[in-house]
Protein backbone atom coordinates (compact mmCIF):
# COMPACT_ATOMS: atom_id res chain seq x y z
CA UNK A 1 0.00 0.00 0.00
CA UNK A 2 1.09 3.54 -0.96
CA UNK A 3 0.57 6.10 1.84
CA UNK A 4 1.79 8.60 -0.43
CA UNK A 5 -0.80 7.80 -3.24
CA UNK A 6 -3.77 8.04 -1.04
CA UNK A 7 -2.81 11.34 0.52
CA UNK A 8 -1.35 13.19 -1.91
CA UNK A 9 -1.45 11.59 -5.69
CA UNK A 10 -0.63 14.64 -7.62
CA UNK A 11 2.98 14.15 -6.18
CA UNK A 12 2.45 10.85 -6.33
CA UNK A 13 1.97 10.67 -9.87
CA UNK A 14 4.89 13.44 -10.54
CA UNK A 15 7.26 10.65 -8.84
CA UNK A 16 5.72 7.78 -11.01
CA UNK A 17 6.41 9.60 -14.13
CA UNK A 18 9.67 10.99 -13.15
CA UNK A 19 10.59 7.23 -12.20
CA UNK A 20 9.24 6.55 -16.11
CA UNK A 21 11.07 8.93 -17.70
CA UNK A 22 14.18 8.14 -15.50
CA UNK A 23 13.57 4.36 -16.60
CA UNK A 24 13.04 4.66 -20.33
CA UNK A 25 15.64 7.48 -21.33
CA UNK A 26 18.95 7.63 -21.29
CA UNK A 27 21.01 9.60 -18.76
CA UNK A 28 23.90 11.24 -19.85
CA UNK A 29 24.52 13.93 -17.54
CA UNK A 30 27.48 13.39 -15.85
CA UNK A 31 26.76 15.06 -12.51
CA UNK A 32 23.47 12.34 -12.72
CA UNK A 33 23.20 8.33 -11.34
CA UNK A 34 21.19 5.94 -10.05
CA UNK A 35 21.39 5.65 -6.15
CA UNK A 36 20.75 1.72 -5.28
CA UNK A 37 17.47 0.71 -3.08
CA UNK A 38 19.55 0.59 0.01
CA UNK A 39 20.64 3.83 -0.17
CA UNK A 40 16.91 5.39 -1.51
CA UNK A 41 15.72 3.36 1.82
CA UNK A 42 17.86 5.28 4.39
CA UNK A 43 17.13 8.48 2.78
CA UNK A 44 13.51 7.80 2.74
CA UNK A 45 13.91 6.90 6.53
CA UNK A 46 12.77 7.43 9.93
CA UNK A 47 16.12 9.24 10.85
CA UNK A 48 14.26 12.39 8.74
CA UNK A 49 12.55 13.50 11.91
CA UNK A 50 15.65 13.51 14.32
CA UNK A 51 17.03 16.97 14.92
CA UNK A 52 20.85 16.24 15.94
CA UNK A 53 22.72 19.82 15.99
CA UNK A 54 26.43 19.38 16.97
CA UNK A 55 28.37 16.28 16.36
CA UNK A 56 28.27 12.79 18.18
CA UNK A 57 28.62 12.87 21.77
CA UNK A 58 28.50 16.49 21.69
CA UNK A 59 24.41 17.12 20.72
CA UNK A 60 22.43 20.09 21.67
CA UNK A 61 19.78 18.01 21.82
CA UNK A 62 18.98 14.39 23.50
CA UNK A 63 17.74 11.00 22.15
CA UNK A 64 20.85 10.97 19.30
CA UNK A 65 22.55 7.75 20.50
CA UNK A 66 21.38 6.39 17.35
CA UNK A 67 21.83 9.16 14.71
CA UNK A 68 25.41 8.87 16.23
CA UNK A 69 25.82 5.75 14.97
CA UNK A 70 24.57 6.64 11.53
CA UNK A 71 26.97 9.70 11.66
CA UNK A 72 30.15 7.92 12.91
CA UNK A 73 29.87 5.06 10.39
CA UNK A 74 29.82 7.43 7.70
CA UNK A 75 32.87 9.64 9.06
CA UNK A 76 34.93 6.48 9.53
CA UNK A 77 33.41 5.20 6.18
CA UNK A 78 34.91 8.60 4.25
CA UNK A 79 38.05 8.19 6.40
CA UNK A 80 39.00 4.49 5.46
CA UNK A 81 37.80 4.82 1.88
CA UNK A 82 40.10 8.21 0.80
CA UNK A 83 42.67 7.88 3.13
CA UNK A 84 41.84 11.21 5.03
CA UNK A 85 42.73 12.54 8.43
CA UNK A 86 39.34 13.90 9.23
CA UNK A 87 35.51 13.82 7.43
CA UNK A 88 32.38 16.02 7.91
CA UNK A 89 29.55 14.82 6.43
CA UNK A 90 27.35 17.06 7.27
CA UNK A 91 27.69 19.56 4.36
CA UNK A 92 23.75 19.44 2.42
CA UNK A 93 25.40 19.84 -1.03
CA UNK A 94 29.17 20.30 -2.88
CA UNK A 95 28.61 24.26 -2.55
CA UNK A 96 27.72 24.15 1.30
CA UNK A 97 31.18 21.63 1.54
CA UNK A 98 32.97 24.18 -0.85
CA UNK A 99 31.85 26.91 1.57
CA UNK A 100 33.15 25.83 4.38
CA UNK A 101 36.43 25.21 3.05
CA UNK A 102 36.37 28.45 2.41
CA UNK A 103 35.18 30.25 5.76
CA UNK A 104 37.23 27.98 7.61
CA UNK A 105 40.72 28.94 5.91
CA UNK A 106 40.48 32.53 4.19
CA UNK A 107 39.04 36.03 4.96
CA UNK A 108 36.95 38.47 3.02
CA UNK A 109 38.53 39.63 0.66
CA UNK A 110 41.26 37.14 0.39
CA UNK A 111 43.37 36.02 -3.58
CA UNK A 112 42.05 32.80 -4.91
CA UNK A 113 42.78 30.87 -7.94
CA UNK A 114 40.34 28.48 -9.80
CA UNK A 115 39.37 27.22 -12.71
CA UNK A 116 37.51 28.98 -15.37
CA UNK A 117 34.13 28.27 -15.55
CA UNK A 118 33.87 28.15 -19.28
CA UNK A 119 37.17 25.96 -18.61
CA UNK A 120 35.47 23.14 -17.13
CA UNK A 121 35.55 24.79 -13.22
CA UNK A 122 32.44 25.76 -11.11
CA UNK A 123 30.20 28.14 -10.32
CA UNK A 124 31.70 28.10 -6.69
CA UNK A 125 35.05 28.14 -8.04
CA UNK A 126 34.80 31.89 -8.31
CA UNK A 127 32.35 33.58 -10.89
CA UNK A 128 31.48 36.42 -10.15
CA UNK A 129 27.46 35.92 -9.27
CA UNK A 130 28.41 33.12 -7.12
CA UNK A 131 28.99 33.92 -3.60
CA UNK A 132 32.79 32.77 -4.08
CA UNK A 133 33.25 35.37 -6.69
CA UNK A 134 31.40 37.65 -4.63
CA UNK A 135 33.30 37.40 -0.76
CA UNK A 136 36.62 36.67 -2.28
CA UNK A 137 39.15 37.88 -4.88
CA UNK A 138 39.17 35.06 -7.53
CA UNK A 139 41.33 35.05 -10.43
CA UNK A 140 40.76 32.88 -13.10
CA UNK A 141 43.18 29.80 -14.69
CA UNK A 142 42.52 28.42 -17.88
CA UNK A 143 43.30 25.29 -20.41
CA UNK A 144 46.02 25.98 -23.10
CA UNK A 145 44.32 27.03 -26.61
CA UNK A 146 45.91 24.00 -28.34
CA UNK A 147 45.55 20.84 -26.08
CA UNK A 148 42.76 22.02 -24.14
CA UNK A 149 44.34 21.05 -21.12
CA UNK A 150 45.71 22.21 -18.50
CA UNK A 151 49.54 23.93 -18.49
CA UNK A 152 50.39 23.65 -15.00
CA UNK A 153 53.95 25.22 -15.90
CA UNK A 154 51.50 28.53 -17.00
CA UNK A 155 49.40 28.08 -13.08
CA UNK A 156 52.44 27.85 -11.23
CA UNK A 157 54.01 31.50 -13.19
CA UNK A 158 50.18 32.60 -13.10
CA UNK A 159 50.20 31.64 -9.32
CA UNK A 160 53.46 33.78 -8.41
CA UNK A 161 52.15 36.94 -10.24
CA UNK A 162 48.85 36.90 -8.26
CA UNK A 163 49.96 35.09 -5.00
CA UNK A 164 46.76 33.91 -3.97
CA UNK A 165 45.95 32.64 -0.13
CA UNK A 166 44.30 29.58 -1.74
CA UNK A 167 44.60 27.61 -5.16
CA UNK A 168 41.59 25.34 -6.10
CA UNK A 169 41.49 22.98 -8.72
CA UNK A 170 38.60 20.30 -9.83
CA UNK A 171 36.19 20.61 -12.18
CA UNK A 172 32.86 20.21 -13.16
CA UNK A 173 33.46 19.34 -17.05
CA UNK A 174 37.33 18.90 -17.70
CA UNK A 175 37.87 15.64 -18.58
CA UNK A 176 41.35 14.90 -18.11
CA UNK A 177 43.02 13.22 -15.33
CA UNK A 178 44.52 16.19 -12.56
CA UNK A 179 48.13 16.50 -11.91
CA UNK A 180 47.90 17.37 -7.92
CA UNK A 181 51.32 17.31 -7.48
CA UNK A 182 51.64 20.05 -9.87
CA UNK A 183 49.46 22.10 -8.09
CA UNK A 184 50.60 21.26 -4.67
CA UNK A 185 54.04 22.54 -6.37
CA UNK A 186 51.92 25.64 -7.27
CA UNK A 187 50.53 26.63 -3.63
CA UNK A 188 54.25 26.02 -2.05
CA UNK A 189 55.47 28.49 -4.70
CA UNK A 190 53.54 31.25 -3.39
CA UNK A 191 52.52 29.89 0.32
CA UNK A 192 49.16 29.14 -0.90
CA UNK A 193 46.06 26.65 0.95
CA UNK A 194 45.41 23.77 -1.22
CA UNK A 195 41.89 22.74 -2.07
CA UNK A 196 40.50 20.49 -4.28
CA UNK A 197 36.71 19.81 -5.49
CA UNK A 198 36.78 16.02 -6.81
CA UNK A 199 32.86 16.13 -6.50
CA UNK A 200 33.10 14.86 -10.56
CA UNK A 201 35.94 12.03 -9.59
CA UNK A 202 35.49 11.47 -6.12
CA UNK A 203 34.12 7.58 -7.19
CA UNK A 204 36.75 7.12 -9.63
CA UNK A 205 39.57 8.11 -7.09
CA UNK A 206 37.75 6.01 -4.54
CA UNK A 207 37.98 2.76 -6.86
CA UNK A 208 41.86 3.60 -7.48
CA UNK A 209 41.33 4.93 -10.96
CA UNK A 210 42.18 8.43 -10.86
CA UNK A 211 45.05 10.44 -8.81
CA UNK A 212 44.49 11.00 -5.39
CA UNK A 213 45.04 14.48 -4.29
CA UNK A 214 44.76 13.79 -0.31
CA UNK A 215 48.36 13.38 -0.18
CA UNK A 216 48.93 16.47 -1.25
CA UNK A 217 45.98 19.05 -0.30
CA UNK A 218 45.09 20.90 2.83
CA UNK A 219 41.14 20.43 2.42
CA UNK A 220 39.42 18.40 -0.13
CA UNK A 221 35.57 18.60 -0.88
CA UNK A 222 33.06 16.30 -2.92
CA UNK A 223 29.08 15.87 -3.90
CA UNK A 224 28.01 12.14 -3.02
CA UNK A 225 25.76 11.95 -5.80
CA UNK A 226 27.87 11.70 -8.31
CA UNK A 227 30.78 8.83 -9.46
CA UNK A 228 30.00 7.71 -5.64
CA UNK A 229 26.67 7.22 -6.86
CA UNK A 230 25.26 8.20 -2.98
CA UNK A 231 22.15 10.28 -1.87
CA UNK A 232 22.52 14.20 -2.77
CA UNK A 233 24.80 15.41 -0.16
CA UNK A 234 28.49 17.10 0.21
CA UNK A 235 31.33 16.14 2.37
CA UNK A 236 34.41 17.71 3.40
CA UNK A 237 38.02 16.13 4.24
CA UNK A 238 40.90 17.49 5.31
CA UNK A 239 43.98 17.47 7.16
CA UNK A 240 43.68 17.21 11.44
CA UNK A 241 44.85 20.31 11.72
CA UNK A 242 42.09 22.23 10.42
CA UNK A 243 39.47 19.90 11.65
CA UNK A 244 38.15 21.61 14.91
CA UNK A 245 37.79 24.93 12.68
CA UNK A 246 36.39 23.21 10.23
CA UNK A 247 33.70 21.29 12.38
CA UNK A 248 32.64 24.86 13.81
CA UNK A 249 32.87 26.23 10.19
CA UNK A 250 30.19 23.76 9.26
CA UNK A 251 28.23 23.54 12.42
CA UNK A 252 26.96 26.24 13.66
CA UNK A 253 28.82 28.28 11.31
CA UNK A 254 26.83 28.19 8.21
CA UNK A 255 24.66 25.16 8.93
CA UNK A 256 22.46 24.25 11.49
CA UNK A 257 20.75 20.81 12.20
CA UNK A 258 22.02 18.33 9.85
CA UNK A 259 19.65 15.83 7.72
CA UNK A 260 20.18 12.56 9.45
CA UNK A 261 18.50 10.44 6.98
CA UNK A 262 20.78 11.52 4.24
CA UNK A 263 24.31 11.11 6.74
CA UNK A 264 22.64 8.07 6.89
CA UNK A 265 22.27 7.20 3.32
CA UNK A 266 25.52 8.66 2.72
CA UNK A 267 26.73 5.59 4.94
CA UNK A 268 25.45 3.09 3.19
CA UNK A 269 27.39 4.74 0.16
CA UNK A 270 30.33 4.56 1.11
CA UNK A 271 29.99 1.13 2.35
CA UNK A 272 29.16 0.47 -1.04
CA UNK A 273 31.86 2.19 -2.18
CA UNK A 274 34.48 -0.25 -0.79
CA UNK A 275 33.61 -3.04 -2.31
CA UNK A 276 35.02 -4.84 -4.99
CA UNK A 277 32.14 -4.65 -7.18
CA UNK A 278 32.07 -0.88 -6.85
CA UNK A 279 36.16 -0.49 -8.02
CA UNK A 280 34.77 -3.04 -11.42
CA UNK A 281 31.36 -0.63 -11.59
CA UNK A 282 34.30 2.30 -12.07
CA UNK A 283 36.44 0.48 -14.54
CA UNK A 284 33.16 0.21 -16.55
CA UNK A 285 32.23 3.79 -16.12
CA UNK A 286 36.08 4.75 -17.34
CA UNK A 287 35.51 1.98 -20.63
CA UNK A 288 32.11 3.32 -21.47
CA UNK A 289 33.41 6.97 -21.27
CA UNK A 290 36.46 5.87 -23.56
CA UNK A 291 34.41 3.92 -26.05
CA UNK A 292 31.65 6.80 -26.75
CA UNK A 293 34.13 9.05 -26.92
CA UNK A 294 36.33 7.66 -29.66
CA UNK A 295 32.54 6.00 -31.58
CA UNK A 296 31.74 10.43 -31.64
CA UNK A 297 35.33 10.90 -32.63
CA UNK A 298 35.16 8.53 -35.64
CA UNK A 299 31.83 10.04 -36.71
CA UNK A 300 33.70 13.45 -36.72
CA UNK A 301 32.74 15.62 -33.95
CA UNK A 302 35.62 17.57 -31.95
CA UNK A 303 36.29 16.34 -28.41
CA UNK A 304 37.35 18.69 -26.17
CA UNK A 305 41.21 17.67 -24.80
CA UNK A 306 40.58 15.39 -27.56
CA UNK A 307 38.93 12.55 -25.58
CA UNK A 308 38.73 11.67 -22.29
CA UNK A 309 40.65 9.77 -18.78
CA UNK A 310 37.47 9.78 -16.82
CA UNK A 311 33.64 9.03 -17.07
CA UNK A 312 32.62 12.55 -19.08
CA UNK A 313 33.24 14.38 -22.19
CA UNK A 314 32.77 17.40 -23.87
CA UNK A 315 31.51 17.79 -27.25
CA UNK A 316 32.33 21.37 -28.88
CA UNK A 317 30.56 22.81 -31.68
CA UNK A 318 32.34 26.07 -31.75
CA UNK A 319 33.38 25.62 -35.34
CA UNK A 320 29.89 23.87 -36.60
CA UNK A 321 27.69 26.86 -38.55
CA UNK A 322 24.54 27.54 -36.45
CA UNK A 323 25.07 24.81 -34.28
CA UNK A 324 24.53 25.64 -30.11
CA UNK A 325 24.77 23.48 -27.23
CA UNK A 326 21.27 24.88 -26.13
CA UNK A 327 19.74 23.67 -29.65
CA UNK A 328 21.51 19.92 -29.30
CA UNK A 329 19.91 19.66 -25.78
CA UNK A 330 16.27 20.27 -26.92
CA UNK A 331 16.95 17.87 -29.86
CA UNK A 332 18.49 14.97 -28.12
CA UNK A 333 15.73 15.14 -25.22
CA UNK A 334 12.90 14.57 -28.09
CA UNK A 335 15.11 11.73 -29.08
CA UNK A 336 15.28 10.56 -25.37
CA UNK A 337 18.80 11.53 -24.36
CA UNK A 338 19.52 13.57 -21.88
CA UNK A 339 22.36 15.59 -21.46
CA UNK A 340 23.24 19.50 -20.41
CA UNK A 341 24.29 22.25 -22.28
CA UNK A 342 27.70 23.30 -21.36
CA UNK A 343 30.31 25.84 -21.96
CA UNK A 344 33.73 25.11 -23.90
CA UNK A 345 36.89 26.21 -23.84
CA UNK A 346 37.03 29.54 -25.01
CA UNK A 347 33.42 29.63 -25.71
CA UNK A 348 31.93 32.75 -27.67
CA UNK A 349 28.23 31.97 -26.90
CA UNK A 350 26.58 33.03 -23.58
CA UNK A 351 26.18 30.12 -20.33
CA UNK A 352 22.44 30.11 -21.81
CA UNK A 353 24.00 28.80 -24.91
CA UNK A 354 26.78 28.14 -25.03
CA UNK A 355 28.90 25.93 -27.89
CA UNK A 356 28.77 22.78 -26.56
CA UNK A 357 27.36 19.36 -24.66
CA UNK A 358 28.95 17.22 -21.87
CA UNK A 359 28.09 13.83 -21.56
CA UNK A 360 29.38 11.27 -18.79
CA UNK A 361 28.40 7.53 -18.19
CA UNK A 362 27.74 7.02 -14.59
CA UNK A 363 24.63 6.30 -14.93
CA UNK A 364 24.18 3.77 -17.89
CA UNK A 365 26.57 1.95 -16.47
CA UNK A 366 24.99 1.60 -13.36
CA UNK A 367 22.51 0.22 -15.52
CA UNK A 368 24.34 -2.35 -16.63
CA UNK A 369 25.54 -1.01 -20.33
CA UNK A 370 28.41 -1.81 -21.68
CA UNK A 371 30.85 -1.61 -24.65
CA UNK A 372 28.44 -2.53 -27.49
CA UNK A 373 25.77 -0.44 -26.05
CA UNK A 374 28.09 2.61 -26.16
CA UNK A 375 28.25 2.66 -29.86
CA UNK A 376 24.27 2.28 -30.04
CA UNK A 377 24.22 5.41 -27.97
CA UNK A 378 26.37 7.18 -29.80
CA UNK A 379 24.59 6.51 -33.04
CA UNK A 380 21.63 8.03 -31.92
CA UNK A 381 23.21 10.97 -30.73
CA UNK A 382 24.89 11.53 -34.21
CA UNK A 383 21.54 10.90 -35.38
CA UNK A 384 19.47 13.38 -32.89
CA UNK A 385 22.56 16.04 -33.97
CA UNK A 386 21.88 15.70 -37.60
CA UNK A 387 18.19 15.85 -37.54
CA UNK A 388 17.90 18.13 -34.80
CA UNK A 389 15.41 20.07 -36.84
CA UNK A 390 12.95 16.81 -37.53
CA UNK A 391 10.90 16.11 -35.30
CA UNK A 392 9.66 12.83 -37.03
CA UNK A 393 13.30 11.53 -36.85
CA UNK A 394 14.00 12.64 -32.94
CA UNK A 395 10.34 10.51 -32.21
CA UNK A 396 11.69 7.70 -33.81
CA UNK A 397 15.21 7.41 -32.25
CA UNK A 398 13.18 7.72 -29.30
CA UNK A 399 10.86 4.74 -29.65
CA UNK A 400 14.80 3.14 -30.38
CA UNK A 401 16.07 4.18 -26.86
CA UNK A 402 13.27 2.97 -24.93
CA UNK A 403 13.63 -0.27 -26.80
CA UNK A 404 17.56 0.04 -25.45
CA UNK A 405 16.80 0.40 -21.75
CA UNK A 406 13.97 -1.98 -21.66
CA UNK A 407 16.55 -4.44 -21.94
CA UNK A 408 18.29 -2.44 -18.73
CA UNK A 409 15.47 -2.17 -16.17
CA UNK A 410 15.72 0.29 -13.38
CA UNK A 411 13.31 0.22 -10.23
CA UNK A 412 11.15 -2.30 -11.66
CA UNK A 413 9.20 -2.52 -8.26
CA UNK A 414 8.70 1.25 -7.96
CA UNK A 415 7.37 1.54 -11.82
CA UNK A 416 4.58 -1.22 -11.23
CA UNK A 417 3.93 1.09 -7.94
CA UNK A 418 1.81 3.03 -10.14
Amino acid sequence: MSYLKQVDPEIFKAIIEETDRQSNGLELIASENFVSEAVLEAAGGIMTNKYAEGYPGKRYYGGCEFVDVAEDLARERVKQLFGCEHANVQPHSGSQANMAVYFTALKLGDKVMGLDLSHGGHLTHGHPINFSGILYDFTGYQVDRESETIDYDKLIAKAKEVKPKMIVAGASAYPRFWDFEKIRRACDEVGAIMMVDIAHIAGLIAAGLHPSPIPYADFVTSTTHKTLRGPRGGIVMCKEQYAVDLDRTVMPGIQGGPLMHVIAAKAVAFKEAMTDEFKQYQGRVIENAKVLAETLKEKGYHLVAGGTDTHLMLISFIDVPKVTGKKVEKALEKAGITVNKNTVPFDPEKPFVTSGIRIGTPAITTRGMGVEEMKQIADFIDRGIQNRRNDEALAEIAKEVTTLCDKFPLYRERRQEG
